[in-house]
């Protein structure tokens, strides 16, 4: 593949939805949260959640307050909240983490800084599974309770 050219996986021409990077620029503020199947980099700042199906990339201006769900993560900024990476977390040393961490592997480099509970190995919260589990389609099922009928004295 050449440098800038684009690749196409689907038939209307549009890339998969996977390949897509999101950039939250420098200067740029959301106030809300964000969600995307492919990976989202954060120049700005974001108040709120992220959901990244592939990744999630934080500049070293970069700041996030809210919990970040996604399989792999490199962090440069700064994060307040909970940060999920279901495979692999890579803290860079301009980062600053305060809150919970939860990844299988994770690299920290001299001078990061990781204020919080961490939790490595396979037990990872639903967020991340469902972050890693490609999305089926399953019908609602509906249950009703059915009173049991009264006992008996005789």
């Amino acid at each position: 593949m050449k440098r800038g050219q684009i690749t196409r996986d689907r038939d209307d021409g549009s890339a998969a939805p996977e390949s897509v990077i999101s950039i939250i620029g420098p200067g740029m503020t959301i106030v809300g949260n964000c969600e995307t199947d492919g990976t989202v980099r954060i120049e700005g700042t974001v108040e709120g959640s992220i959901k990244a199906g592939k990744a999630v990339v934080i500049g070293k201006q970069g700041v996030v307050t809210g919990d970040i769900s996604t399989q792999d993560a490199v962090i440069s900024g700064r994060v307040e909240g909970t940060l999920v990476a279901a495979s692999r977390l890579e803290l860079q040393a301009t980062c600053h983490i305060e809150g919970e961490v939860h990844t299988r592997r994770m690299q920290l480099e001299e001078g990061a800084v990781l204020n919080g509970n961490v939790h490595m190995g396979q037990d990872l919260p639903d967020s991340a599974k469902a972050t890693r589990a490609p999305k089926k389609s399953q019908p609602e099922v509906k249950t009703q309770a059915t009173p049991e009928p009264a006992a008996s004295t005789a």
